[in-house]
């Protein structure tokens, strides 16, 4: 009895551990996926669909604005989550952001005349790609 216990309690938190790596897997990076008309961006909890015709401008960025967390976290160089701008806080705009690295350069993406999105990933280069995707995406539709 007393081992069917100990087995029962040595497999909860096991699957404790993997839940919890599982789930540091999923924030460790942002997951996009470019299909034809949009893009899906996945970063742990935070999932966005951006369809290439709702998108008004890219542009980069140095440093995003000073803004509330509304939820989401900053850990060492990320900052993941959903963000209101100060300025904007009377007319509840949310922001998403989904950068992997605060040091280097960010992109910003508004879609729908006013949304903001703000995304990079730890390697530059990747970052450009990204960038210069959706640049062309929006300056010759398809």
């Amino acid at each position: 009895m007393v081992q069917q216990r100990s087995r029962f309690w040595n497999l909860i938190m096991v699957l404790t551990v993997i839940i919890c790596f599982m789930a540091f897997l999923v924030h460790a990076k942002n997951w996009t996926k470019i299909e034809q008309d949009q893009v899906k961006i996945l970063s742990g909890f935070y999932y966005k669909k951006l369809k290439f015709s709702q998108v008004d401008s890219v542009l980069w960025v140095d440093k995003i604005p000073p803004m509330e967390r509304l939820n989401g976290f900053s850990a060492f160089e990320k900052e993941k989550g959903l963000y209101r701008e100060f300025k904007d806080s009377l007319t509840n705009k949310k922001v998403n952001v989904y950068v992997d690295n605060l040091l280097n350069q960010k992109i910003k993406v508004v879609y729908n005349d006013s949304s903001k999105l703000y995304i990079n990933y730890a390697d530059s280069l990747e970052t450009l790609k990204f960038y210069n995707h959706l640049k062309n995406k929006i300056e010759s539709p398809e």
